[in-house]
């Protein structure tokens, strides 16, 4: 089977300075990843190489292969992945219901499509799509009314509407209580399980939950090493990786990084 996605020689440019250098990288459909990286590490350009939000220094030898399309339109991409960051929060400060927020995934917008009809069959995605994080019972409340940790479970499923075959989570957990990343870290879980691809972007080892066994740290703009998350989270690689003394505890089948002072 061809890679979902291979990048090769992908390097990203701003203001004539080199941002994101990846020499080589695949990831394969049902493989679940873990970017885990310093702020400035390029994460966040790593993750829009991948939704081609932004678009590699041309080669005569594609840089981004898309299921084995060097070519891929940004339509196809967004039919395969799908994506939830914290700062997409921001837009839902309107009166919707749930329901209607999570159909706006089907059309690319905030809520129901302007003057269109909604088929019955998108209210039925929505419920399936809610029913798969957990929150199915909030189908008919006001956005608005929800808790940080409700709201971000009900993203999840505004980008799960569609059925993508890879997630891509940016900091999921980002500003949410204990209870919030509990249900958002078991939301996870379970479309990890369901066969949905996680693609992960966080800080922090306590995000990264243990269907996931392949960590790509990134420092510097560069893949620092990428490899099994049982070799890689450890005291010298993490203190190395954010240039601060961190020891490392597991917690069961869970990681968490302290400070060695």
């Amino acid at each position: 089977m061809q890679p979902f996605l291979q990048l090769h020689n992908a390097q990203v440019v701003r203001a004539g300075r080199p941002i994101l250098n990846i020499e080589g990288f695949q990831l394969a459909l049902g493989e679940n990843l873990a970017l885990l990286g310093p702020n400035g590490s390029g994460k966040s350009t790593f993750i829009k190489l991948i939704t081609r939000e932004i678009l590699p220094l041309y080669r005569e030898e594609p840089s981004v292969v898309f299921m084995g399309n060097p070519r891929a339109t940004l339509a196809q991409v967004k039919s395969s992945v799908g994506t939830v960051s914290s700062t997409m929060q921001d837009q839902m400060t309107v009166h919707l219901p749930v329901e209607e927020i999570v159909i706006g995934g089907l059309y690319g917008t905030l809520g129901l499509p302007f003057n269109q009809e909604v088929p019955s069959q998108d209210y039925e995605a929505a419920r399936e799509a809610l029913a798969l994080v957990g929150v199915e019972d909030l189908a008919w409340r006001d956005v608005t009314t929800l808790s940080t940790g409700q709201a971000r479970r009900v993203l999840i499923a505004k980008s799960l509407i569609h059925k993508p075959q890879v997630l891509v989570l940016d900091e999921p957990c980002t500003g949410l209580d204990p209870e919030g990343m509990h249900y958002v870290r078991r939301s996870m879980r379970a479309l990890a399980q369901a066969g949905t691809t996680i693609v992960l972007v966080s800080h922090y080892p306590e995000d990264i939950i243990p269907e996931i066994d392949r960590l790509v740290l990134l420092k510097d703009g560069c893949v620092f090493a990428d490899g099994p998350k049982q070799q890689l989270l450890t005291a010298e690689t993490m203190s190395t990786l954010f240039d601060a003394p961190l020891e490392v505890n597991r917690h069961g089948e869970y990681f968490s990084l302290v400070s060695a002072y």
